[in-house]
């Protein structure tokens, strides 16, 4: 017997806005991006999360928030 287990993430942009401050490493603007992730497992869905993460628009880098 064989058993074929697939697991798969979806990622889908929603929108996107301006952010306040500038990136640290070039002085660029930085962007703000929402994105919706939804976790499958055998074509069933298991979790849906949406987040935000934080793009430098001048050399794109991915910035971290700490608080």
């Amino acid at each position: 017997m064989c058993f074929v287990f697939l697991c798969d993430e979806e990622e889908k942009e929603l929108g996107r806005q301006q952010a306040s401050g500038s990136c640290p490493y070039c002085g660029g603007k930085v962007q703000a991006v929402d994105f919706e992730s939804r976790w499958r497992f055998c074509f069933l869905p298991i979790c849906y999360k949406a987040n935000r993460k934080y793009f430098c628009t001048l050399c794109s880098r991915r910035l971290e928030l700490y608080h």
